[in-house]
């Protein structure tokens, strides 16, 4: 029977090492593409965001996955976890297990319409805003809140206190603009142009879809 000699030993366990190696390397670098997906930008949103009653390739956020490559940015990757229909609440109770998943380095948060249009206190508003902005910075995104304003027929008093809702929310967050972002009205000449609403006079149109994302965009392209 042949016999090893301790020369070739020591070879076969150093070429025995090496392959465990080897394959230790390879499932780390699987266990890390799966779990970083690197530069990502992650949309907390409702219906606005969600392309409701239209395309979803219609919609804004689509398109903004294209207009990161148009600009350069094309390290960036764009998950859209927008549910139609969602409060910030809602919101809230979604966002740990995403950003657990997807590690964004951006979260664009655009809900509170559906808050206002459910009478919902605006304080409870402002709180979830605030505990998703919190949650988000703690795992290290910026931050982009995109601002929402409800139709008149609410009342005075209250459509100005939702708009007000907002602003104490921004009040209250110490960050340079590297790192956090507001834009006021996202729907700004889009909410009150009829040709670019949808009949239920809520949703935007296909069309607006692109007026939407350069509201969004100079506000976005600094925390790039």
């Amino acid at each position: 029977m042949y016999k090893c000699s301790k020369g070739n030993k020591k070879i076969k366990r150093m070429f025995v090492k090496k392959i465990f190696l080897i394959l230790f390397i390879s499932l780390l670098s699987s266990l890390y593409s799966s779990t970083s997906l690197g530069n990502t930008i992650l949309v907390l949103g409702d219906s606005i965001s969600a392309a409701y009653g239209i395309k979803p390739e219609q919609g804004w956020v689509n398109l903004l996955d294209e207009k990161l490559t148009q600009e350069g940015f094309k390290d960036y990757r764009v998950i859209n976890a927008s549910v139609s229909g969602n409060t910030t609440g809602d919101g809230l109770a979604r966002l740990p297990p995403l950003l657990q998943k997807f590690k964004p380095s951006i979260v664009i948060i655009e809900l509170g319409g559906n808050d206002g249009l459910r009478g919902y206190p605006i304080k409870l508003m402002e709180n979830n805003l605030k505990r998703i902005i919190a949650l988000s910075q703690k795992s290290e995104a910026k931050i982009l809140l995109a601002g929402m304003e409800i139709p008149p027929n609410y009342g005075l008093r209250y459509t100005n206190a939702f708009r007000q809702g907002f602003v104490n929310v921004v009040k209250g967050i110490r960050a340079n603009e590297q790192v956090f972002s507001f834009l006021p009205f996202m729907l700004k000449d889009v909410g009150t142009n009829p040709r670019l609403m949808q009949q239920d006079g809520i949703h935007p149109t296909a069309e607006a879809q692109i007026k939407l994302l350069d509201n969004v965009w100079p506000y976005l392209k600094p925390l790039l």
